[in-house]
């Protein structure tokens, strides 16, 4: 039986889509089926506007629906402080008791041990630095 990931990051421009498409295609590498928002829900996509979108409630509701059936969350943490819906996510998994693996590989912040909120940090199972450490944890669990 395949095993969901449900890849959590900002998406709100198209350096943090395609960001997020890399993190989707090593979860697919390593097995996982895929729950990625911007794709799945259609959220922001290139060729759509504000009329497109799917309203607050439904974002919410699928988006909740999703994080209840993964197996692992992969987030992207990267940033001088992590998303806001990408912290409510986690903090959802968290509490569900999900595998969580955090993604941070942001150079605007050189210190290993001051990298991210205690409560973000605390929550993970593991914290990986580029993508290449994702692929090679993904592909050992």
């Amino acid at each position: 039986m395949t095993k969901l990931a449900y890849i959590a990051g900002p998406l709100f421009n198209e350096g943090e889509r395609w960001f997020n498409e890399l993190v989707d295609q090593i979860a697919q590498d390593a097995g996982y089926d895929t729950f990625l928002p911007q794709r799945d829900l259609g959220i922001l996509g290139e060729d759509q506007g504000p009329d497109d979108w799917l309203d607050a409630a439904s974002i919410f509701q699928e988006d909740l629906g999703y994080l209840k059936r993964a197996d692992i969350v992969i987030a992207t943490l990267n940033g001088l402080q992590t998303d806001d819906g990408t912290a409510w996510e986690l903090g959802h998994a968290f509490a569900e008791g999900k595998h969580i693996v955090g993604l941070f590989n942001d150079q605007r912040v050189h210190s290993k041990d001051a990298i991210l909120n205690p409560m973000i940090q605390e929550s993970l199972n593991h914290l990986c630095h580029s993508l290449d450490e994702l692929k090679g944890y993904l592909n050992k669990l």
